[in-house]
């Protein structure tokens, strides 16, 4: 089965690397990562899809949280979510079959970004699954060239992943222990 899992982390240098290698070391497997900024200056959003039984979240979630740069966690696999990936194919296609693959594109709501006279490229934002569709109907006109974002997702209504209100008084002090203060007064704790 595939997890969502979102993590929000300081953005700062190293801290991909931080958490690419506590997914090394405990032999979990990510099926895609994108990492991108957030609405809060200091703050950067990891979108984790894994592989795996349902157990493995639990262990991920508690392996993220003792590293100083992950601010929070929370896992989108059974939560109500926008989910969607982008995508970029370069397919062979001939004058001949350029309208073929045109009606193709209308009916997935992708676009044709170039063309050359023996190509198109085509970009497709959509769920993961309609995405793949679009994809095997392409292969029997060659796919070229292919690269595709992995998953980034949003919870559905109120509930937000983002972090706005103040921590609580322990965890305060523990940042100020450890050299990390609030950067004007935006949360959360930024390192130094």
């Amino acid at each position: 089965m595939k997890h969502t899992v979102v993590a929000l982390v300081e953005d700062r240098p190293g801290v991909l690397n931080r958490v690419a290698s506590l997914f090394r070391r405990r032999g979990f497997n990510i099926d895609s990562l994108a990492v991108g900024t957030t609405e809060q200056r200091g703050i950067s959003r990891m979108t984790i899809v894994l592989d795996g039984a349902d157990g493995i979240v639990e262990q991920v979630e508690k392996q993220l949280y003792k590293l100083i740069d992950v601010v929070k966690v929370s896992d989108l696999t059974k939560e109500e979510a926008v989910i969607r990936e982008l995508a970029l194919i370069k397919v062979r296609c001939s004058p001949e079959q350029r309208r073929e693959i045109l009606d193709l594109v209308d009916i997935f709501r992708a676009q044709a970004v170039d063309v050359s006279p023996t190509s198109l490229m085509l970009q497709i934002t959509a769920a993961t699954e309609t995405l793949d569709a679009f994809i095997e109907n392409l292969r029997p006109y060659g796919i070229r060239e292919m690269v595709r974002t992995g998953r980034i997702a949003v919870t559905r209504g109120a509930r937000a992943t983002a972090v706005h209100e103040r921590e609580a008084a322990p965890a305060e002090r523990f940042h100020e222990q450890a050299g990390r203060r609030p950067e004007e007064d935006a949360l959360p704790y930024v390192s130094k």
